[in-house]
């Protein structure tokens, strides 16, 4: 095994399975890609009624509150959020997340659908493996849609851990 992949939102699961990947990617002396992708088109952040949880990414069913760690609603200054800074700053917290590993890792921000991103991420740089969190999805989500999770797994042309 010589490269990984691993999808990383800043979620739990995302959490999860960052660490899983580099302890695959440490055990093979492999190359690990972590990879942040935020999927937006044309989304406003609305005021919000309750705490603010970070911004607003589409998902099928309609727009979907995300917690992006470091997110401060005030650092928008009221403006659109750009998709590609929001994928940064993902990749700064896994980039700390990873310091203390002994892992050679490299870090791609990206826009668009996760799944899409990640696959052609995958094709791109010949990844041995796909590591992607998994959790328990929600009635409307398994009702309108496939999470990433399950679309990878069926899609994919290579090997994909799910890491619950």
């Amino acid at each position: 095994m010589k490269t990984v992949i691993v999808g990383y939102d800043g979620s739990e699961a995302s959490d999860r399975a960052l660490a899983r990947a580099a302890d695959v990617a440490s055990a093979f002396s492999a190359r690990l890609i972590v990879v942040s992708v935020s999927n937006w088109a044309d989304v406003t952040v609305p005021a919000p009624a309750l705490e603010p949880v970070g911004p607003v990414m589409m998902q099928p069913g309609g727009p979907v509150a995300v917690p992006v760690p470091g997110f401060r609603p005030e650092d928008l200054g009221g403006q659109q959020p750009d998709p590609e800074q929001l994928s940064r700053r993902c990749l700064e917290q896994a980039r700390a997340a990873l310091a203390q590993k002994d892992v050679r890792a490299e870090y791609v921000a990206e826009v668009g659908d996760p799944a899409d991103r990640l696959l052609a991420l995958a094709e791109q740089h010949a990844a041995d493996l796909v590591v992607v969190g998994s959790r328990e999805h929600g009635f409307v989500e398994r009702l309108l849609g496939r999470g990433v999770d399950e679309a990878i797994a069926r899609r994919a042309d290579r090997d994909v851990l799910l890491v619950h």
